[in-house]
């Protein structure tokens, strides 16, 4: 018998596994053939602690101890460009992000590349960083391996039903006290096969372009680029450029793959702010952000079966929520009093939703 079973094997169930294996057995499943395969796997990466809605914003806050304690975080910073006609959505994305407006001249001095007759205001938050995602990712799942648990791949759930304790199948059968959904975009699947009220899940796709350095710069030590009102971004990544649309369009549960025509689209609103065409992209490909419909994660106990417990609804919040996040999930599944704010907590349970 398996206290918690966690279905899904990325940030958000390796975490919560992570957590909850201080308190009981914990078994992950993860229908692919590795961990983090999805939208864990192709993230961002990219720790800043005002980037999100309020509840998301109290989640980074109280995860970065965790972070710098741990030594997962490498300084990047973060650079808001817009051109003149954007002067408005420009302060509003600065007084969101609670970024410090810098000179154009400044930030031609930090990426050289950008377009002077295109690039009319700039902001610079130093307060960015890089994660090491894939040792978060191994660490989480070795802490669970350390406490007598497993964390096992090629597991796709095909069933789930109760008989006093959850039966789910997968490519073996397994009986668990507690069932923690971590499922990404097929969340709302999941609760369908264990006849729990599915919350509205909405996986939204996001296409990524790797570049080579434009104009053979260095780029080690630029900031992550965002186009005012996230309407594009750029980040250096191993010598290299990640440039995204930042596109949130609603698709089914898949392996997402990228939308030539949105990324192409992307691309431009990017070239158009730099000196240096885009002559070739290496490769690209997509991940799925799965979104409540509120835009905050969904953490907790399902009102209708307290052994149903949701670690849903990431969006493009996972890595830099995760310690917080799961820290909740086990708060609220073990039934022990949050260490977040009474408020925070409820816009985060599934109460809200139902």
């Amino acid at each position: 018998m398996i206290d918690f079973l966690i279905i899904g094997g990325g940030i958000a169930g390796l975490s919560a596994g992570a957590r909850l294996s201080e308190h009981g057995t914990v078994t992950v499943l993860e229908a692919e053939d590795a961990l983090g395969y999805h939208a864990s796997g192709r993230s961002a990466a990219l720790f800043e602690e005002g980037y999100g809605p309020p509840s998301v914003v109290a989640l980074n806050k109280a995860s970065a101890e965790f972070f710098f304690t741990n030594d997962y975080l490498t300084p990047r910073g973060l650079m808001l460009v817009a051109k003149s006609d954007q002067a408005d959505q420009f302060r509003k994305d600065l007084s969101e992000l609670g970024m410090a407006e810098i000179s154009v001249a400044d930030a031609l001095e930090r990426v050289p590349v950008l377009n002077p007759e295109t690039v009319a205001y700039t902001a610079l938050s130093e307060g960015a960083y890089d994660i090491d995602t894939d040792r978060v990712l191994q660490d989480f799942a070795r802490t669970i391996r350390a406490n007598a648990g497993s964390v096992l791949t090629r597991q796709k759930v095909t069933r789930i039903r109760k008989d006093g304790n959850w039966l789910v199948e997968a490519a073996e059968v397994f009986q668990a006290r507690t069932i923690v959904n971590a499922a990404g975009a097929w969340a709302d699947e999941v609760a369908r096969m264990a006849g729990i009220a599915p919350i509205g899940i909405t996986p939204r796709r996001r296409s990524m372009a790797r570049l080579p350095a434009p104009g053979g710069h260095d780029v080690k030590n630029w900031p992550m680029m965002l186009g005012a009102g996230e309407t594009w971004y750029a980040k250096p990544d191993a010598g290299k450029l990640l440039v995204s649309p930042s596109e949130a369009d609603p698709v089914e549960p898949h392996d997402a793959y990228a939308d030539d025509m949105v990324l192409a689209e992307g691309l431009a609103r990017y070239e158009e702010m730099v000196t240096s065409p885009v002559t070739r992209v290496e490769t690209n490909w997509a991940g799925l952000r799965s979104f409540a419909p509120d835009g905050t994660l969904v953490l907790g106990p399902d009102p209708s079966d307290e052994s149903f417990v949701w670690s849903a609804g990431q969006g493009g919040y996972g890595f830099q929520t995760a310690p917080a996040a799961s820290r909740l999930v086990a708060d609220l599944a073990l039934g022990r009093a949050p260490e977040l704010d009474a408020a925070m907590v409820s816009a985060l349970t599934v109460s809200q939703l139902r």
